[in-house]
């Protein structure tokens, strides 16, 4: 039960959002931004965030070349362009709030490895170069293949090799510290260990049914407005919502001496990625693998996936050198019918913004922007 205190000071406020990852904190900042005499609760169910905020491989993604052109095999040009100028636009947002030396950000170069199966994508590059321009404002993509040789990579798998001009890349621990510390700053209360069990929507409010792990008992809170930034996890909350979950495995080498390249890289049309952090690969992906079991909000792994990953890594980027696996582990994203984000007033006090389609750490920011202004 709650004390008189309780109950007077900590469950009432204008705003309560679901979710402490990139689109929840963001959208928690612009709302206090907006109306900064507002209360604002950010809950989140676990002590860090569950998805995959704070388990990415801190790319800044704008999107490569097969991916692209994946996306315009199901949408008009208009379509993915205006998505491709979301994740420019979201980008910027992040990089001016926090400044790049709170989030670790750095152009280093951003690559796409071509292997046989994607040359075909090659004679497009133009064609994408000129839809993109109007928001990249220059030729978004060139070829690179003289720095095959210099990375190291396999020439066997490594038929050419692409420099994405849009892209780079941050620590993605420094940025979820950094609007974490921003959120706090502003007066946003933040509470972790909190899951929300449902809600139910009032005349004048919705009310908020929270479990309290230690008491073992239901807290009752209540908002002017609720809003969901629980991505691949929506569903829980709003079962009818077209959110598909999408495990993304990970791991991470010690360092390797002599490592040849830095930046950032995808291939297998984006299905596999990979940088260099501290001297270190980082390497993921491989749900493509097996998209059913993969469908899953599970943080675990899966040994066929991770065997994969070291497998790519002795094959193709670092062929014939010594490396040690020092950790390993699993993100969640969220993928449905459409590659646009869903960013929705579900009734005129519950509010979503979810299904960022692994493109969370480019499109967050925006995303947040479009949900806030949604909400009066």
């Amino acid at each position: 039960m709650l004390s008189y205190w309780e109950q007077q000071s900590f469950t009432k406020y204008d705003h309560i959002i679901i979710g402490s990852g990139i689109v929840g904190l963001s959208t928690a900042i612009e709302l206090k931004e907006r109306r900064p005499g507002a209360r604002v609760l950010v809950l989140e169910r676990g002590l860090l965030p569950t998805g995959a905020s704070t388990r990415n491989a801190g790319f800044a993604c704008m999107g490569s070349v097969t991916e692209l052109l994946d996306d315009l095999a199901s949408a008009s040009e208009n379509e993915v362009l205006q998505l491709f100028e979301a994740r420019k636009l979201g980008l910027e947002k992040l990089r001016s709030r926090l400044g790049d030396s709170s989030i670790g950000y750095a152009e280093r170069g951003s690559y796409e490895l071509i292997g046989a199966a994607e040359e075909a994508a090659l004679d497009k590059i133009d064609q994408l170069n000129d839809l993109l321009k109007p928001v990249s404002g220059q030729a978004a993509f060139k070829m690179a293949n003289e720095k095959i040789a210099e990375f190291g990579f396999s020439p066997a798998y490594t038929k050419a090799l692409i420099q994405n001009n849009c892209e780079g890349e941050l620590n993605t621990g420094m940025m979820m510290q950094a609007l974490a510390t921003l959120a706090m700053q502003k007066g946003i209360v933040i509470k972790t260990g909190a899951e929300v069990l449902r809600f139910e929507e009032e005349e004048e409010y919705v009310s908020v049914i929270v479990k309290d792990p230690y008491r073992d008992e239901e807290w009752i809170l209540h908002a002017v407005a609720l809003i969901l930034c629980t991505n691949a996890f929506t569903k829980q909350l709003l079962p009818d919502v077209d959110v598909t979950p999408g495990r993304g495995q990970v791991l991470i080498t010690e360092a390797i001496e002599g490592l040849k390249f830095k930046g950032i890289f995808h291939f297998d049309e984006g299905y596999y990625y990979f940088r260099e952090i501290d001297g270190r690969i980082l390497i993921g992906g491989g749900r493509h693998l097996d998209f059913e079991y993969e469908t899953s909000t599970e943080l675990t792994l899966t040994g066929h996936i991770q065997k994969e990953l070291e497998e790519k890594l002795e094959d193709i980027i670092i062929p014939g050198s010594y490396y040690k696996v020092a950790m390993r582990w699993s993100g969640i994203m969220a993928f449905g019918e459409s590659k646009q984000p869903i960013v929705k007033a579900f009734s005129d006090r519950v509010f979503g913004a979810f299904r960022l389609g692994g493109m969370g750490v480019a499109l967050g920011s925006k995303v947040a922007e479009q949900l806030a202004g949604k909400i009066p």
